[in-house]
């Protein structure tokens, strides 16, 4: 079992910048990658980053290349999300989920455990 815990989400103004941050705790050890998702009102959950624990390789949501940075600490057990020049639809509750096997991390059915997610509102 994994337990993660979100944090960091919030309230900003267009333009402006959050970060959050997922602390991973139990089979810490058998991690192979850790994503952010969000999820809108009446949308599907789309990926946005994810990061290969091994390695450090990161993938990215075309829309969020050049403003978010996904990075971990691999002593702390937590990857977090830099969102910088944030938009009004960049609005959502944001996941992060975590990969004990070998799979796709771009692909949010291949992720093993669940935060509870975070909101994310930017206002115009």
């Amino acid at each position: 079992q994994v337990q993660l815990v979100e944090s960091g989400g919030g309230l900003v103004q267009v333009g402006g910048s959050l970060r959050l941050s997922c602390a991973a705790s139990g089979r810490t050890s058998s991690l192979y990658g850790m994503g952010w998702f969000r999820q809108a009102p009446g949308k599907e959950r789309e990926f946005v980053a994810a990061i290969a624990w091994s390695g450090g390789r990161r993938y990215y949501l075309d829309s969020a290349k050049g403003r978010f940075t996904i990075s971990r600490d691999n002593a702390k057990n937590t990857v977090y999300l830099q969102m910088n020049s944030l938009k009004p639809e960049d609005t959502a509750v944001y996941f992060c989920a975590a990969a004990l096997r070998i799979v796709v991390l771009t692909r949010p059915h291949e992720y093993d455990y669940w935060g509870q997610g975070t909101q994310v509102t930017v206002s115009s």
